[in-house]
């Protein structure tokens, strides 16, 4: 079961990391990019809903874990 949690917690850190350097990326794309300013700001709002969906994903695979176990 550790051996779980340690792959969970190294791919949650990876979503994080991931999610934002590609926030940032849109961030300075937007800022460079002005007339493609608003397909930077729906690519960050999608960036942000996995984001908040991955975790999500995770807190519920960890209240599972404790239930059950």
């Amino acid at each position: 079961m550790q051996y779980i949690d340690d792959i969970s917690t190294a791919v949650i850190i990876l979503i994080r990391a991931g999610a934002a350097c590609r926030a940032i990326f849109c961030f300075i794309r937007m800022m460079t990019a002005e007339e493609e300013a608003l397909q930077y700001k729906k690519r960050i709002r999608n960036t942000i809903i996995f984001y908040i969906i991955a975790e999500l994903a995770f807190v519920i695979k960890d209240l599972a874990i404790h239930y059950f176990s």
